[in-house]
C-alpha cells in the first residue's frame, strides 16, 4: 500500500493499492489500526467489490476506474450525519460536473444510492457503519470505453458521457474533486442547512411517475405513483396512485433497470 500526494481536506492520508478484495474491507483494517477520520483508500481494482444487496457485484476494468472508500469517525451513533448516503452522492455529482463541465445539468441521485448520468449508472455509494465509525465506499465508472453486452445500455462511464479520453491518472484528480466537494458538504454551514433542496434539484425522476420495489433489493413489492421528494432524514417520499397522502420509504429502489 502506497499514499497518494493527492489534496485531502480532511488532513487524513489517501492510501493506494493495485489489487484489494475491496476497499470497504480495507477500510475496516485501517479503522481497527487506528487511520484518523477522512482517510482513503483506493484502488485499480476489487475483486469482490459489491453494490447493494448481497448477490450484487460491482463490475469495472483494471486502472480505468475509481473504487475507494472513505473512513469517518463520530463520537457516538447520534453524531452521524442524516442521510450520508445521499450527501455523499450529492458531493460525486457535483464533483463529476466539476471534472466534466460538459456533463452539467446531465448528472443525477438515483434514490437511494446511485449516480446517474444520461439515464446510465455512472456510480454507486454503499453506507456502513460500526459504531460511530462509517465506512463510505465509492464505485465510479471513470475512464472505460467498453462494456460487457448486459451492461451496455445500463452503465455509462464519465469518458463516455464527456466524450473524451481519460488518462488513468486523472481518476485521482476526479477523487481530489470528490473529496473537496464532500468535505464542503459535511463542514460548510451552507451545504449543511440546504442539501435536501439542493438534491431534489437534481433528483433522479422528481415528478415523474415510477415504479418503486418497497424493502430490500429484488422483494418483488411494487408501489406505483409519482416521486414527490425527498424527507428530512433522506427517506424517498411518493405519493401512490390512488392515494392522497405521500408516504416516505427508508429502504427500495426505484425500478428502471430491466
Amino acid at each position: 500500500m502506497k499514499k497518494l500526494n493527492i489534496i485531502n481536506p480532511f488532513n487524513a492520508p489517501v492510501y493506494h493499492e493495485e489489487t484489494v478484495s475491496s476497499t470497504m474491507d480495507v477500510s475496516r483494517r485501517l479503522a481497527s489500526e487506528g487511520e484518523p477520520h477522512g482517510t482513503v483508500i483506493t484502488a485499480d481494482f476489487q475483486e469482490a467489490g459489491r453494490g447493494r444487496g448481497q448477490d450484487r457485484v460491482w463490475q469495472m476494468n483494471r486502472g480505468e476506474n475509481l473504487p475507494f472508500t472513505i473512513l469517518l469517525r463520530y463520537p457516538r451513533v447520534e453524531d452521524i450525519p442524516s442521510a450520508l448516503t445521499l450527501r455523499a452522492g450529492l458531493a460525486v455529482s457535483f464533483a463529476i460536473e466539476d471534472f466534466a463541465p460538459c456533463l452539467r445539468s446531465k448528472v443525477k441521485i438515483k434514490w437511494p444510492n446511485d449516480i446517474i448520468i444520461n439515464d446510465k449508472k455512472n456510480a454507486g455509494i454503499l453506507c456502513e457503519a460500526d459504531g460511530g465509525i462509517v465506512h463510505i465506499g465509492i464505485g465510479l465508472n471513470a475512464a472505460q470505453k467498453e462494456f460487457p453486452a448486459a451492461l451496455r445500455e445500463k452503465a455509462v462511464s464519465i469518458a463516455l458521457a464527456a466524450d473524451k479520453d481519460i488518462a488513468p491518472e486523472e481518476r485521482f484528480i476526479l477523487l481530489e474533486e470528490i473529496l473537496a466537494r464532500f468535505f464542503d458538504e459535511l463542514n460548510a454551514q451552507k451545504n449543511i442547512t440546504d442539501w435536501k433542496s439542493r438534491l431534489e434539484q437534481r433528483l433522479y425522476k422528481k415528478g415523474e411517475q415510477v415504479v418503486f420495489v418497497e424493502g430490500e433489493a429484488d422483494s418483488g413489492r411494487e408501489v406505483k405513483g409519482r416521486l414527490e421528494g425527498i424527507g428530512e432524514g433522506g427517506e424517498l417520499l411518493i405519493l401512490a396512485e390512488g392515494e392522497t397522502q405521500t408516504r416516505a420509504f427508508v429502504t427500495g429502489e426505484l425500478k428502471i433497470f430491466v
